[in-house]
């Protein structure tokens, strides 16, 4: 496996999420169309992803993961086992970032997986990787559910379409996932954080 030089993780480029939604669409009988629907993205999106040439943020995937019926935990493992505790070893985590080619539109940060073996779980704890970015270059997103994040390293800013907060090391957050809302770091370095993000159904 490839070592990340920022977290010492595996990179992710072998895990084919793309090939893995394309199966389990086509397992299920759905068409791209279908999957629009069920997910509110657009074909191109879609396609890009199955495609292999978009690497998708977590508010994608979580929408993914529940048109397809699947947990998160799906598109980083092939075999996952339902158990009632899940050890998940520094060495195994997965890292997605950006493709080197920078899609419009594509959230501009990077996340680690923090648990990759429990495919039926409520919560999908992250370390994320803020970039730091003009706010002309901020993306919103949002999706159903909650999101608790804790601020390692730097200064984030959190922002909403009516609303600014800036978090330093130490502090947290808590909010419903459903109003639109993008993340930069405030500094020259990336901020780092732990998120938990909880989707309903």
């Amino acid at each position: 496996m490839i070592e990340n030089k920022n977290m010492g993780t595996p990179v992710a480029d072998e895990l084919k999420i793309g090939s893995k939604v394309r199966e389990l669409r086509q397992k299920k009988h759905y068409t791209l169309q279908d999957l629009v629907t069920k997910t509110g993205l657009s074909k191109s999106v879609l396609t890009e992803i199955e495609d292999g040439d978009t690497i998708p943020p977590v508010a994608t995937l979580l929408k993914l993961s529940k048109a397809l019926k699947v947990g998160m935990a799906y598109f980083f493992e092939g075999e996952v086992i339902s158990e009632k505790i899940s050890v998940t070893r520094s060495g195994e985590r997965m890292r997605l970032e950006r493709r080197p080619h920078h899609h419009e539109g594509e959230v501009d940060y990077s996340y680690e997986t923090l648990e990759t073996k429990k495919p039926d779980k409520h919560m999908e704890p992250l370390l994320v990787e803020f970039r730091p970015m003009d706010t002309s270059d901020m993306i919103f997103m949002s999706h159903e559910g909650e999101e608790f994040l804790y601020v390692l390293e730097e200064t984030l800013e959190f922002r909403t379409d009516d609303r600014i907060e800036i978090l330093n090391p130490g502090d947290t957050i808590y909010f419903e996932s459903d109003i639109n809302h993008s993340f930069r770091s405030l500094t020259d370095q990336p901020a780092r954080a732990i998120v938990v993000v909880w989707a309903k159904g």
